[in-house]
């Protein structure tokens, strides 16, 4: 049985379909593809073949766009690495420096303790 990734990454749509799922012009579409931020297949015809993933990506880039993002913006959060998974005492010292930040647990204060809830020194 197919995989539902697999579905959201088979290019079938034409461009014609794309410009009414995302109210987008046939312009900003190809400039879009242009600063290489979707990538549509292209049919043995030469004609651009898209997929869910790339309509995912368009409406993404519209609502950023509305949102005041600029497309440099957008592509510098595209091409991002994923993080390398945390451990969980890294996570723990992330949080606690967190909380000293914002002032929750202020070492001076003794109202506020510094030992407890998971923290150690």
């Amino acid at each position: 049985m197919t995989e539902i990734s697999d579905l959201r990454n088979r290019p079938v749509l034409p461009i014609g379909t794309v410009i009414a799922l995302t109210d987008l012009t046939a312009r900003q579409i190809r400039y879009y593809e242009a600063q290489d931020l979707i990538h549509p297949e292209r049919s043995q015809g030469n004609h651009r073949l898209y997929a869910l993933r790339d309509v995912d990506a368009l409406l993404d880039i519209r609502s950023q766009l509305a949102a005041g993002f600029t497309l440099a913006d957008i592509r510098r959060q595209k091409q991002r690495q994923p993080a390398q998974p945390t451990s969980d005492s890294a996570v723990r010292h992330m949080l606690r420096s967190e909380l000293m930040n914002q002032g929750r647990l202020n070492p001076s204060d003794r109202n506020f303790p510094t030992q407890g809830f998971g923290f150690r020194n």
